[in-house]
């Protein structure tokens, strides 16, 4: 086994939390979805579920390759809302941290010389980042619906 400095083990355990967090968090808000009756965005969460659940299964790979029992130090609680919006807001927090964990992960590791564990995060870092374009693309998508439903109702 490799040495990997302790801090970059820790980084890798708080992704791992993070990642659960996100997998319970899209797994609820898509069963709340459903019983909405919105079933084409409890599908997309349900898809959302699984990409994070795959984040979650890399990192368990990476942790084990490096001689280390993967462990999720604690998950978030899941956060809901009233509509898709809102629940979509919450889910950008959530992605936003993610994000800036990978972030600061990469550099850490670069910082102390560490490319593979470096690249790793990066890789994720990339992921997260795009899936929250995609999330804040959908709320103004939502957005813009709104305003055009709204704009289209007759005032007395």
């Amino acid at each position: 086994m490799e040495t990997v400095h302790p801090r970059v083990l820790g980084y890798l355990g708080r992704a791992l939390s993070l990642e659960l967090s996100a997998v319970q968090q899209y797994m609820t808000q898509a069963s709340l979805l459903a019983l909405w009756g919105d079933a084409a965005s409890a599908d997309r969460f349900r898809q959302e579920t699984v990409e994070e659940m795959q984040h979650a299964e890399r990192l368990v790979q990476q942790m084990l390759r490096l001689g280390v029992a993967p462990a999720a130090s604690q998950l978030k609680p899941v956060s809901t809302a009233r509509d898709l919006i809102g629940l979509l807001r919450l889910n950008i927090v959530l992605e936003d941290e993610l994000i800036q964990h990978y972030a600061e992960a990469n550099r850490f590791c670069l910082l102390v010389g560490d490319q593979a564990n470096a690249q790793f995060f990066h890789d994720l870092w990339q992921e997260e980042a795009q899936h929250g374009e995609e999330l804040e693309a959908w709320v103004q998508d939502l957005a813009g619906l709104e305003r055009s439903r709204s704009s289209q109702r007759v005032t007395f």
